[in-house]
C-alpha cells in the first residue's frame, strides 16, 4: 500500500481543497499575499508530513488544522514587527473595482474583519468554506457547541454591521444551504 506521500489520492484530494484553503487563510490575513504564502506554507508542511495522514480521515479538516496553526505561529512571531496593521497604506496602494459586486464584497469583507477572529473563523468555515460544524469545532480544537455558538453570534454581529437581518447573511447555513453572493464574489475561486 503506498504511503499518503506518494498517493495520487492525497495529492489529487490536496489540489481540490486548495481554493477553500486559500479563502480561509484569506479571512484570516486580509492581505492577497499573505493568503498565498500561507496557503504555500501550509501546503509544504503538508507535504512534508504527509506521512502522519491517516488516509481514511478527514484530510480538509487536517489541512486546515495545520494552516490555522502555521497562521497563529506566523501571528505571535510579527507581533514584534512595525507594519500597517490598519491597512490604511496598502490600501492606498489598490485600484477600486467598478463593479457592483466588487464593492459588495469589499463591504462583507470589512465586517467580516470587524468581527473577533474566534466568530470569522468559524463563519468562513461553516458557511464560506462548506465545512460542517463537526469539521470547524475539529479544526479549531474546540466543542461543538462552542462553534455553533460562534457562528450564531458572529452572524447577529456581522448582520448588525452591515443594517441586514440577521437571516439574510447566508453565512453560517450548514453544510449545502449555500453561501452568500457577496462571499462569492470578494472570494472568487483561482485557476492558479
Amino acid at each position: 500500500m503506498p504511503s499518503a506521500e506518494t498517493s495520487p489520492t492525497f495529492r489529487d484530494e490536496l489540489v481540490k481543497l486548495i481554493p477553500a484553503m486559500r479563502a480561509f487563510a484569506r479571512s484570516l490575513t486580509n492581505n492577497a499575499a499573505d493568503t498565498d504564502d500561507l496557503v504555500q506554507d501550509a501546503i509544504v508542511r503538508a507535504w512534508s508530513h504527509a506521512g502522519q495522514f491517516t488516509p481514511g480521515t478527514n484530510l480538509r479538516a487536517w489541512l486546515f488544522t495545520i494552516l490555522r496553526n502555521r497562521y497563529y505561529s506566523v501571528a505571535k512571531h510579527q507581533q514584534r514587527e512595525v507594519g500597517d496593521p490598519d491597512g490604511v497604506h496598502t490600501a492606498r496602494l489598490t485600484i477600486s473595482p467598478a463593479q457592483e459586486w466588487g464593492i459588495a464584497g469589499r463591504e462583507l469583507k470589512a465586517a467580516l474583519m470587524k468581527l473577533p477572529v474566534e466568530q470569522r473563523e468559524a463563519l468562513v468555515l461553516v458557511g464560506g468554506a462548506g465545512a460542517s460544524y463537526e469539521e470547524a469545532a475539529e479544526i479549531c480544537g474546540c466543542a461543538l457547541g462552542t462553534i455553533k455558538s460562534r457562528v450564531n453570534r458572529g452572524r447577529a454581529r456581522l448582520a448588525d454591521i452591515m443594517g441586514m437581518d440577521p437571516g439574510d447573511t447566508g453565512l453560517g447555513a450548514p453544510t449545502g444551504m449555500g453561501t452568500s453572493s457577496a462571499w462569492d464574489a470578494s472570494h472568487p475561486v483561482s485557476s492558479h
